[in-house]
């Protein structure tokens, strides 16, 4: 038995860190593979006031979060007409870490991001690796055997997830993730479900997907909870517009003409009561 209990121990020590070599290989690849010396950089801010001020380098790792944002995108236009394992999940994965390593290698080139934004990319993509390999790797072996049994019908599950699908996706183009509401997609998959073998399967899967999505989103609320919160509005240069012109747009604020452009501020995000309401609507269906 204390034989057994030790392999057993063993091979899950092994296993948990083969994972974690895994995981962890894109993020030293990018650190020691995807550097340039910064040294040479001539690179000189825009905008100088240090309370609105954003490095450039910092602005070109921005599209690594957009590329998770567009995946979710084109993972619910996907399962609307198909099933989840008809996504590249593996392809997206790539796609990600692929352009983290290209975009840092231009940061670098204007000064280099700091390690906290490289930090966060890091921790969004082994994030995003984890979910979409755990993802992958169930809907292509009984995913798609509980489709095949399904036949070519969509379940009602399958449409009420490609609804909820769509709705996080566009959730994410204004709000970060762990503010979204899975407990209510979690007890909307009993209000929904037809019953059928397919639909107990989906709820089985989502629901534990987002059981497990609202306890790491708590945690990573109070971490963010602890740092310092991020600035309401943002300043931003523009070009070929006057300023007369951008005084009449909405939200929009004229700070002052500079030899480069125009300085103005503008709301960080959509204010999340208005967003929700609008991006849930189909829930009340």
């Amino acid at each position: 038995m204390f034989r057994l209990i030790w392999k057993t121990l063993k091979w899950s020590l092994i296993g948990l860190v083969t994972l974690a070599i895994l995981l962890l290989a894109p993020v030293a690849y990018i650190e020691f593979g995807c550097r340039q010396d910064t040294s040479n950089s001539t690179y000189s801010p825009i905008i100088t006031d240090a309370e609105f001020q954003r490095n450039e380098a910092a602005t070109f790792l921005t599209y690594p979060e957009w590329h998770i944002v567009h995946a979710y995108d084109n993972y619910a236009k996907v399962i609307s007409t198909g099933d989840p394992h008809d996504f590249q999940f593996l392809k997206s994965i790539a796609g990600f870490w692929s352009s983290a390593c290209r975009l840092t290698k231009l940061a670098d080139s204007y000064g280099g991001a700091d390690q906290q934004t490289r930090g966060m990319i890091y921790v969004i993509g082994v994030s995003f690796t984890v979910e979409f390999g755990t993802k992958a790797l169930y809907e292509e072996t009984i995913g798609r055997l509980f489709t095949m049994l399904r036949g070519g019908k969509h379940s009602a599950l399958d449409i009420a997830s490609a609804e909820m699908a769509a709705d996080y996706a566009t959730f994410l183009q204004q709000i970060p993730w762990y503010k979204y509401d899975f407990p209510t997609d979690r007890a909307l998959l009993a209000k929904r479900s037809d019953g059928s073998l397919r639909d107990r399967e989906r709820k089985f899967a989502l629901g534990t997907e987002f059981g497990a999505k609202t306890s790491y989103a708590k945690i990573i609320a109070q971490a963010v909870a602890a740092t310092k919160q991020a600035t309401l509005t943002i300043r931003s240069v523009v070009t070929n517009i006057s300023a007369e012109q951008l005084a009449e747009i909405n939200d929009i604020t004229v700070i002052q003409s500079m030899d480069n452009g125009i300085l103005i501020e503008t709301p960080a995000t959509v204010p999340l009561p208005v967003f929700w309401k609008k991006s849930r609507a189909w829930a009340a269906e």
